[in-house]
């Protein structure tokens, strides 16, 4: 059995066809989307649910990840005689989706919160060790996801096709997509998918769309995700749809790592950090430095993230501290960082950015991290703090215009962060309004268009 498998950087989906034709498979509970994160006491205990869990070649992975797994015994003593029972009665000391963010909204300073993994996969510089664990990670979620899915289809995957972005980072692009891919192959297979097949995001988005076609076009599908935003333009329609080797039909292919995240941090960094002391000046008239503020929001990057916490950071946040003119917001900041409450803060960015899409002020309530302290957020500050991103995702689109040396017949805008009213607008003035815009299922497009190809494959396998 094959499946559309969208390891997305915000959501998890899988669709299938059964007799019902093309289905979502219920991930979260009742709901079709897992949300891209993981919880876990001790950082061990990832690879250790891996190991247990693989179905082939674990001698192997055992010998492989044997420094990894040499603190499990301990830290499952440990989480014994905090009254956990690990491994028993079915329970397991990960947790995924609603459950991993709840436990880490409840006390950020205790275990270990992984959100949005494929966001890290094409990091540039990436230590053996850190690639191994981003394996380890992906798997074990690969593992919970193929395993939801089964109880629900009573049936066991073979196959899947998974869905990636055009680029996973805009510097060393190539260098970057051949280590995402090699991890996300790799963990795939440790799941126990035996056929595996890759497809670009913006492309699963359109065979969703192509669908619905009626006549030949081009269509210039711009699908913004949470971590990376991509641009196809395919010739699609009645002639096309039925095809197994669409390659002729590709006509230009963009990518680069902006998306949703993207838009957090820097609404983030434009108007919650100035409470904590960014913007603030020093007793030399100078501003305050801004890179222990980039690092703090950096939530999707492993070496902001190292960075931030770090002993040298410890040390410059004292010295600012006796420099500042501002002490009572420094230190705002400084207990951020000490209850590790920073990833909470993007969040409450997030918020008020989707917020913004329906008002033109918002208020978020921070009392939880700092004592009576409520910020106002206007929509001039998302847009004065997205305009640099968008002027990146136009570039994207001129550049696969160019690719292709053809004008779209019309846009097909798909991704969960492309539902933002200050996106569509950009978008509608950048192509002047000549070049018809149509909204897809922003959440479920690539999935259902990863599920269209896997039936394909299905199809040909059964020929």
């Amino acid at each position: 059995m094959f499946i559309g498998l969208d390891y997305g950087t915000s959501q998890c989906a899988v669709t299938t066809t059964t007799g019902q034709g093309l289905i979502f498979v219920p991930l979260d509970a009742q709901q079709n989307y897992l949300t891209s994160c993981l919880y876990t006491p001790e950082r061990c205990l990832i690879t250790d649910y891996v190991a247990r869990m693989m179905t082939e070649n674990t001698p192997e992975f055992i010998q492989q990840r044997q420094t990894a797994l040499k603190p499990v015994a301990q830290a499952k003593r440990n989480l014994s005689l905090r009254g956990q029972q690990p491994d028993t009665e079915g329970q397991e000391p990960l947790l995924f989706g609603a459950e991993a963010l709840a436990q880490h909204m409840a006390d950020p300073t205790e275990g270990h919160f992984i959100k949005s993994p494929k966001s890290f996969l094409g990091a540039s510089g990436l230590r053996e060790d850190m690639v191994a664990f981003f394996e380890d990670v992906v798997t074990a979620m690969m593992l919970e996801i193929k395993q939801r899915a089964e109880a629900f289809l009573k049936n066991t995957i073979t196959g899947a096709v998974i869905g990636r972005p055009v680029n996973f980072q805009g510097i060393n692009a190539e260098a970057s997509n051949q280590q995402a891919q090699a991890i996300l192959t790799t963990s795939a297979q440790r799941a126990g998918f035996k056929h595996i097949e890759f497809l670009y995001e913006p492309l699963a988005a359109g065979f969703d769309f192509e669908r619905r076609l009626e006549r030949n076009q081009k269509v210039l599908v711009v699908d913004i995700g949470g971590g990376t935003s991509d641009c196809s333009i395919v010739q699609m329609g009645p002639n096309h749809q039925h095809k197994f080797d669409r390659r002729d039909d590709f006509l230009a292919h963009t990518g680069e790592r902006i998306g949703g995240n993207d838009f957090d941090i820097r609404l983030c960094l434009e108007a919650l950090m100035p409470e904590y002391g960014l913007k603030s000046l020093l007793k030399n008239n100078l501003p305050m430095p801004v890179m222990p503020f980039v690092q703090a929001t950096a939530i999707n990057d492993v070496a902001a993230q190292s960075a931030f916490y770090s002993e040298k950071m410890r040390l410059t946040l004292e010295q600012l501290q006796r420099d500042t003119t501002e002490h009572e917001k420094l230190q705002r900041f400084t207990r951020l960082r000490e209850y590790k409450q920073n990833f909470a803060l993007v969040h409450k960015a997030e918020q008020a950015k989707i917020a913004l899409s329906q008002h033109l002020t918002t208020s978020v309530n921070l009392t939880a991290y700092t004592p009576e302290l409520v910020v106002d957020i206007h929509q001039k500050q998302l847009i004065e703090a997205s305009e640099f991103l968008l002027e990146k995702i136009k570039n994207l689109i001129k550049e696969a215009i160019t690719q292709a040396a053809t004008q779209p017949d019309l846009v097909y805008l798909t991704g969960g962060s492309a539902k933002s009213k200050l996106l569509k607008h950009t978008l509608s003035d950048f192509l002047g309004g000549s070049t018809p815009l149509v909204e897809g299922d922003h959440f479920g497009s690539v999935a259902t268009g990863l599920g269209v190809w896997a039936a394909k494959l299905t199809h040909q396998t059964h020929d």
